[in-house]
């Protein structure tokens, strides 16, 4: 078995969450409101309403008290990640999906010690794709739950 191709910031960026992830997660945590990772077209958005300009935009002040879905680009999760933070401390509720990378900065920065980690069990197979994702992924909950911690979930 030979290692899927690696292309670091030159893959696709905008594979839409599989739906079956996304009704677990509103299972969960309740029905998502805002999609703040939407491509310009809203084509791959998993709720009503959608950003595709989303790490300029007011996210605590314009969702107050509803839940918002991020599967941000990976290619700068650190901005995404930072955003979530400053906007959880005005009181967002957001759910982020990204690789499992708790050693990169970004996470040592703007997750650890500051939100809830939730790790998906098994893969994920984003749309489009036919294969899992060749990295495990995780949520991070911001302003969805006071505790600060790490979890993992079978969501299917």
């Amino acid at each position: 078995m030979t290692m899927p191709v690696q292309r670091p910031h030159r893959s696709k960026q905008d594979y839409g969450t599989p739906w079956e992830l996304i009704r677990a997660v509103e299972k969960r945590w309740g029905k998502l409101a805002v999609d703040l990772a939407a491509n310009t077209d809203g084509g791959n958005a998993k709720a009503p309403r959608w950003l595709d300009d989303a790490l300029t935009a007011h996210w605590a002040a314009s969702f107050k008290d509803e839940l918002c879905w991020l599967n941000p680009p990976f290619t700068d999760i650190g901005a995404w990640a930072y955003k979530c933070k400053f906007e959880m401390a005005l009181g967002a509720r957001v759910i982020m999906l990204t690789p499992a990378s708790v050693g990169a900065e970004w996470f040592a920065d703007h997750v650890e010690g500051v939100a809830h980690v939730v790790a998906l069990r098994p893969r994920v197979v984003f749309e489009g794709c036919k294969d899992p994702y060749p990295k495990d992924c995780m949520l991070t909950l911001w302003g969805i739950r006071e505790d600060v911690g790490f979890e993992t979930w079978r969501w299917r």
